[in-house]
Parts: C-alpha cells; structure tokens; sequence
C-alpha cells in the first residue's frame, strides 16, 4: 500500500525553478508535520524544509529565500517550491510525514538535478 506519492522533479538548468509535491494517503492519521529532505551524492540525508500542521516552518540555512514549502491539510498535500535552484541542490529528493505519534512515513523519493 503506497502511503506517500511525489512528484515534480527533474533535470533543470541552475537558476531555473522545480515545484516537488507529495500526496499521503488517507491511511496515515493524525498528521502532525510534513516537509522533504535531500540527499545528494556522497551525502548524508538532510532536512530541506517542513511545516506543522500549525503552520509553523522550518528551513535549511541552505534554501532560505529560495525555496517555500507549503501544505494542504484538508487534502495531505505538502508542495516544495524551489526557485533560483544551485548545482549544489542536485539530489535525490524524499518527503516525509510524522504523526502525533511520531510515527513518520518515508517517500519513494524524486531525482532533483541541477546542471551549471
């Protein structure tokens, strides 16, 4: 049973712009925050952004000012937009999901490439 769907990513030009979003599946209860981390190669898996169910946000000193993460509750969306992209950015992209349990929810993961 697929819990979490992404998409959006892809091959971009620096500078350019990717939007990435993540449906979960009604399935999963009781969401508390949602947000996408990266991995990039050679790398250790990081936090890019999330947000609460309360609305409060979170970014990686790396993507303030060019990257907003937004959610949809009443649908269990999350949307990652990503703007003024940087070679640097290039990796592989997962969104998560954590419950009021703390109980979270990996995606499958969606391939962010920025070429210079």
């Amino acid at each position: 049973q697929v819990q979490l769907v992404e998409s959006g990513g892809g091959l971009v030009q620096a500078g350019g712009s990717l939007r990435l979003s993540c449906a979960a599946s009604r399935s999963i209860f009781s969401i508390n925050t949602m947000g996408w981390y990266r991995q990039g190669p050679g790398k250790q898996r990081e936090l890019v952004a999330d947000i609460t169910s309360g609305g409060s946000i979170n970014y990686a000193d790396s993507v303030k000012g060019r990257f907003t993460i937004s959610r949809d509750n009443a649908k269990n969306t999350v949307n990652l937009q990503m703007n003024s992209l940087k070679p640097e950015d290039t990796a592989v992209y997962y969104c998560r999901v954590t419950t009021n349990r703390y109980i979270y929810y990996w995606g499958q993961g969606t391939q962010v490439t920025v070429s210079s």
